[in-house]
């Protein structure tokens, strides 16, 4: 089974990274390997909105998204996480996933979607505000973007009111959390 995980945070062993990093150890556990990908150190042009993918389903910007896209079209499971900045995800995961419009024209304009048999996602989420609004956001952008790439469904965690780095390993259930979806994405 081929899991691609996406780092949505800029800073190094950051509450992200934390969670991400747990769950990534559960599902090495189980036997698989897992392609971290890492926007904030990649080099990722944002979409310039050209309509060239709308003809053949493919971007014309060549840059580190190319294999990005490789690894969507192997992958079999998907982890993203992300903190959330004023109500969203961070713009470095932003951009790759506006880059990922490629694959919606791929499937709603040329009707050539990528096979869904068994793919699934797990979305994590952290910030520091006190109202879940931010993480709904959040959820949504990240939920249409796992459609786009033919993960029918995922899980959401998400854990507000956590800012500070390193502030997550005092969550009383966050580590655990993660570890045991980890485990869940690839049953």
């Amino acid at each position: 089974m081929k899991v691609i995980a996406f780092l949505g945070s800029p800073r190094i062993k950051g509450n992200s990274e934390i969670l991400i990093n747990e769950a990534i150890k559960a599902v090495e556990e189980e036997g698989h390997s897992v392609t971290l990908f890492r926007p904030s150190s990649m080099k990722i042009s944002p979409c310039t909105n050209c309509g060239s993918c709308e003809e053949n389903g493919r971007c014309v910007i060549e840059d580190d998204m190319l294999q990005v896209y490789d690894a969507i079209r192997e992958g079999d499971r998907f982890i993203l996480a992300s903190p959330i900045f004023f109500f969203a995800l961070s713009a470095q995961i932003k951009a790759l996933i506006d880059r990922c419009q490629a694959f919606w024209c791929e499937k709603y304009l040329l009707n050539k979607p990528i096979p869904i048999e068994g793919r699934k996602g797990l979305l994590m989420l952290v910030g520091g505000m006190k109202r879940e609004i931010g993480f709904k956001c959040g959820d949504a952008t990240a939920t249409a973007f796992f459609r786009t790439i033919s993960v029918p469904e995922h899980e959401t965690l998400s854990y507000q009111q956590v800012d500070a780095k390193g502030a997550i390993e005092q969550h009383p259930s966050a580590l655990k959390e993660a570890y045991e979806a980890g485990k869940r994405l690839v049953k």
